[in-house]
């Protein structure tokens, strides 16, 4: 039983990242004020700690 807990929060964890970094991959793709290569520069970032660079991204942007 208990590992059925912990696969499903494992489950979780990796389908809330893949979420949150294809929401930062759109929203990234879709700016046309970046220049390509910091476009991928963010790409890459949101691959690794999406959560952590949405928020980078946001504070940079405004």
């Amino acid at each position: 039983m208990t590992s059925l807990v912990i696969y499903s929060f494992l489950f979780l964890a990796i389908f809330a990242h893949a979420m949150m970094a294809s929401m930062m991959y759109r929203r990234i793709h879709g700016n046309e004020e970046l220049p390509p290569a910091e476009k991928n520069a963010w790409k890459l970032k949101a691959l690794v700690f999406p959560a952590y660079y949405w928020g980078q991204y946001k504070k940079r942007k405004a």
